[in-house]
């Protein structure tokens, strides 16, 4: 019988949509606050939210162009050997992303196609026919979900600290700046649990976790753990302007502990450092397994410097800059709070996730007749893709 959550449903064509819209305003928020900032010759505030919003164009854009390009090659996906792949030449698809459209592209791609699958599809399917249809959409749709990821990290989160940082540390505060705040914010949670649900239902030797209980624990571990951590990062860079030193650190650390794994995600030897590097900066943030391994030391050290890191930055800034906990008592203790708050709720979420909640690996044994499926690139591309 063919299972429901293995379905590309017409909520999920939906949710496909409010995600798309959820996007489209993060960015136009990041923007009319650009042009704010502008307008009030604040050019530094300016030039920064402006570069956040380009960094998280410009490798999302590479990569899909890459895939395009990789699935044109693919004899499994393209056997005919033809120059077009969803109905587009090279030099189309080339433009497209030279201009900032390739994302939308796989929008538009997996609209239509979802479209036909879940509301105009006859019946006359076999159930082999459905469950291939409803998979390929998935895949789709974990590839623009891989991209979505990889443009909050470089993009929505980034922008988040910096706001952040202005806020607290500069006391300039507007409704755009609290908008952008919040439309990054929930971009944020909708990328995190979008990826995680699309991924697990795109491979079929994993199990899908069921939604309520696991999903809201899962998203409540990412969320506050990502939160604590920004806030905590923006109370080091009120306390002093060379903490972006020491996030550049980080990242490199997490760019080099990532080349130490050798990874093989990019059909190029220049892809896959702009990858590693890309997967860096996540890590500066948030863990995420980069290769499907056992990561259980690599977490414990990760979280353990996480903590430190989230129960230093408050008493430090109250120790070294005691005139600013004077002058915003209130506010900088509510931070506090938080940080430490969530630093805890994070961390017992992540407990009871992966003690109780995290689905186990199932593998479908190969059929006698059928043998072993065959792998497209696609597959094996999502088979690379950061574990949850």
């Amino acid at each position: 019988m063919f299972h429901s959550d293995n379905q590309y449903t017409r909520l999920r064509w939906i949710l496909t949509i409010a995600g798309l819209l959820l996007y489209v305003v993060d960015i136009w928020t990041d923007i009319v606050l650009a042009l704010k900032y502008f307008q009030q010759r604040q050019f530094v505030w300016t030039g920064l939210t402006l570069v956040f919003v380009l960094l998280g164009q410009l490798p999302t854009q590479i990569f899909g162009y890459a895939w395009y390009r990789d699935d044109m090659t693919d004899v499994l996906i393209n056997p005919e050997g033809t120059s077009t792949i969803s109905g587009m030449s090279k030099g189309g698809l080339a433009a497209l992303h030279l201009l900032g459209m390739g994302i939308f592209t796989r929008y538009y791609h997996l609209l239509k196609q979802g479209f036909k699958v879940v509301w105009t599809t006859p019946n006359f399917y076999t159930l082999e026919e459905r469950r291939e249809v409803h998979h390929n959409l998935f895949c789709l749709a974990t590839d623009l979900s891989m991209l979505k990821l990889f443009e909050t990290f470089l993009e929505s989160v980034p922008q988040l600290l910096l706001q952040l940082y202005i806020v607290l540390g500069h006391a300039e505060c507007s409704v755009m700046q609290y908008l952008s705040m919040v439309f990054s914010f929930l971009n944020i949670a909708w990328a995190l649990v979008d990826y995680r649900r699309c991924l697990r239902r795109s491979l079929p030797h994993v199990s899908e976790m069921p939604s309520g209980i696991p999903t809201a624990v899962y998203l409540l571990y990412k969320l506050c753990t990502i939160t604590s951590h920004i806030l905590s990062y923006a109370l080091l860079l009120i306390l002093s302007a060379y903490t972006t030193v020491g996030l550049t650190v980080v990242w490199l650390l997490g760019t080099t502990w990532t080349h130490l794994l050798q990874t093989d995600f990019c059909s190029s030897r220049g892809l896959e450092h702009l990858y590693r590097a890309v997967i860096g900066v996540i890590l500066t943030f948030t863990f995420f397994n980069v290769k499907g391994q056992d990561t259980r030391v690599a977490m414990i050290i990760y979280y353990s410097f996480y903590s430190i890191i989230n129960v230093a930055a408050p008493l430090l800034l109250a120790f070294l800059k005691p005139g600013l906990l004077q002058t915003d008592t209130v506010l900088l203790l509510t931070v506090s709070g938080i940080i430490w708050g969530c630093s805890v709720l994070g961390l017992v979420c992540l407990l009871l996730y992966y003690l109780y909640l995290h689905p186990r690996e199932k593998w479908r044994e190969a059929d006698e007749v059928d043998g072993l499926e065959k792998e497209t690139e696609t597959i094996r591309r999502i088979r690379s893709f950061l574990q949850p």
